[in-house]
This record gives structure tokens, sequence and C-alpha cells, in this order.
């Protein structure tokens, strides 16, 4: 059933997910990758968001794979519901001895970026009786995960003989930008340029991947050369720009889909000279009126944003005043009178006149990114907006 902002319980805090701005957002990126297929990102819980709804909402909008990290985030999708006829998964970030034989069950697609991996994959597809689906990832100038070119013909060979013998099913060569979001940045080219070379030689050597994928958020967004035959969209997905020289989410055709609230605890006035918050690193100018937010650090708000992280409160801008603690921090409301449970929004879309995640991120010096992705537990995700259809 459809959740209106209005009817969300008088919670603490809660951060507002709206599935309508998710499944716009999706469709949005489809029309900037009209020929290639999509993977909806869902790791870290949907960057903070909840990653089932959030994948439900996506595949209902036209995703028709799914992305995470780790394997232990993409079996908890298997667990979830959503089953091998919704949608491929596929997951990148494996370390020895995870749970190989548990995705080739779960029909995972699982990177392999190296050769001891490739060896643990096989073992445990020998053992199964079964083929595992892999995805070869070409270190193409990121320097994290993937394959060093040097190592690339070697990979790849022991790859086509695990084929050959049917123990792997190569699904896909993939690679990752590291400065898609600085438009004309020199690594975009080269990059492109390495993975095409290195696809080709794969491709020579007798593999035939289903999918080749490079592209991220902001290269699906910009770079259209580059979407070849899947996009990865991440931050992009929940509405984030992913990068302020991208543009902002509303130039880019998207709608942010997190909304950060809290109910103001207590409201009380002080003299003049009165210190706020640890280290009194705020003290008050004039006789005025404290308003006391009921989350800190331990929900993910920033410390780094003590003294500058922006809420709206009673129709207007105030700013985080003294350190944010663990779980509070206090606004100055210049005088002003503000009833106990009153609103406060940290952050939203910005339509009307709240602050955004960018905002946060300025005032913390951090993307924004970080700043949905890191929101804490013990704050209640309120679906808003679902899709009345039937679960896929």
């Amino acid at each position: 059933m459809t959740q209106s902002v209005t009817q969300a319980p008088p919670l603490r805090a809660r951060a507002e997910i709206d599935l309508a701005a998710l499944r716009a957002n999706v469709a949005s990126l489809r029309e900037r990758a009209p020929h290639a297929a999509l993977m909806a990102v869902v790791k870290s819980d949907a960057y903070g968001h909840g990653a089932l709804p959030c994948a439900r909402a996506a595949l209902r909008a036209g995703a028709t794979w799914l992305g995470t990290a780790t394997p232990q985030e993409a079996l908890a999708l298997r667990a979830g519901g959503i089953t091998e006829a919704d949608a491929r998964v596929m997951c990148w970030l494996w370390t020895p001895g995870d749970p190989w034989a548990e995705g080739i069950t779960a029909g995972l697609d699982m990177g392999v970026s190296g050769m001891w991996a490739l060896e643990e994959v096989t073992a445990a597809a020998r053992a199964l009786g079964r083929t595992a689906k892999i995805q070869l990832k070409a270190d193409t100038g990121l320097g994290r995960n993937g394959c060093q070119p040097a190592d690339w013909p070697a990979l790849v060979a022991a790859a086509r003989a695990a084929e050959t013998e049917g123990l792997v099913e190569v699904t896909g060569l993939w690679s990752h930008f590291a400065c898609a979001d600085e438009p004309g940045h020199p690594s975009i080219g080269l990059q492109l340029t390495a993975f095409r070379e290195m696809v080709a030689y794969a491709e020579k050597q007798g593999l035939d991947p289903e999918v080749r994928h490079i592209a991220n958020s902001p290269a699906t967004l910009t770079l259209p050369d580059t979407h070849f035959d899947l996009v990865r969209t991440g931050i992009a997905m929940y509405g984030i720009s992913p990068s302020p020289e991208l543009g902002t989410p509303a130039e880019l055709g998207l709608r942010p889909v997190m909304r950060l609230a809290a109910s103001v605890a207590l409201v009380k006035e002080v003299p003049a000279g009165h210190g706020v918050s640890y280290g009194h690193h705020y003290v008050t100018e004039r006789d005025t009126t404290l308003g006391l937010i009921p989350v800190g650090y331990a929900d993910g708000i920033p410390r780094s944003a003590s003294g500058r992280g922006p809420v709206l409160v009673g129709e207007r801008w105030r700013r985080a005043r003294g350190r944010i603690a663990m779980d509070q921090f206090v606004v100055d409301l210049g005088g002003e009178r503000v009833e106990p449970g009153a609103e406060a929004i940290l952050f939203g879309s910005g339509e009307r006149g709240e602050p955004t995640a960018e905002d946060w991120a300025q005032a913390a010096d951090t993307i924004a990114y970080e700043i949905v992705t890191r929101i804490g537990a013990r704050v209640p995700r309120v679906l808003v907006n679902e899709d009345p259809s039937p679960d896929r």
C-alpha cells in the first residue's frame, strides 16, 4: 500500500525512502543508455536506502541486473526472495575462503580479478559438479581490484581452460573508471582504450562474454560511448549527482530518494554567553533558544559537520552549533519558539527549501555518497510510494 509522507510515524528520526523517485530515476537512466541493459547497484544496503525494497523497485522500473560488492550482500538478495528468474545478481568483492559454492548454487555472477579467485571458484564448481558463472575484471587504470594488463593473458588462458572443462562460464568482461565524475579527465580515454584492447584480446583467445561493461553512474550520464552491453548505476539511481561538476540532480533528470528527518526533542531558553555541547566551541552571543535534534554520529551524522551542518526547522535553515555528539546535536533557534516534536529536516530533495545530501557533504568536507550511505541502522527506513503491484 502506498504510504504518504504525512502518514509517517512520529519517530525520533526516520529516513523516508521514496520508491517512486527511485523508479523514475531508473527509467531516466535507461533512457540515457537505451541500447544497454541496466544493473541497479544495491551494495551497502542500497547506499543506505534498503537493499531489498530498492532492488525490487529498480527491477519493476526495468533493471535486469542487480549488483553488490560482497557475496554476502548478493546471497541476502536471493534469501530475500529475488530469484534467478527475477534478476541476474553480480558481486565482485571476494576474499579467500568466501562462499563460492553458495554463490554457484544461487546462480550469482561472480567477479574474478586474479588467479587465486579463479582457482577457488573452479575448485568449488568441481566439488559441486556445477558450472560457475564468472566475470573477469580488468584493471584498466583504477589500481584497485582487477587484473593488471601484464597478468591478463594468463588469467584469460586459465579461464578459457576452465570453461572448456565445463567448470565456469565467462559471462562478462568488465572494468571500472577512476575519474568518470571529472569531465575531460585524461584517464577516461586511456582506460577506455585499455578496456577495448583487453576485451579484444580475451575474445581472440576464445572467450565469448554475454556482457562487456565499464560504465558507472557518471559514465552512464555523460559518456555514451562507454555503455557497451551493460551500465552499472549506483549513486544516480538514488537521485544524487555523482559530482557537482556534472550538474545537480534536477539538471541530470534525477530525484533524490532519501529524506532524513527527526523530531525536535527539546527547546529551551538560554542566556548570552552560554556554552553549547562538548568543548564549548559555540557560545551564544545573546539570549536565545536552543533546539535539540536527537541524532548524532551514531546515526551517521558526520561529526566533521559540527558548526556547519544545515537543518530546516520552522521553515528556516539552522546550523548544527557546537559539537555533533553521538546521539544528538543542537541548533540555535535565534529566540524563536518551536514546539517539541516539530519536524527537523536534515536533508531531502531540496524542492521545499530543505538542505540536500550535497549540502551536508559540503559541510562535512566529503561526498554525498557518504552522507546517505552512513545513515545508521537505528534510523528506521520508512517506505514511501511503494508500488502497489504484486511482488515479483
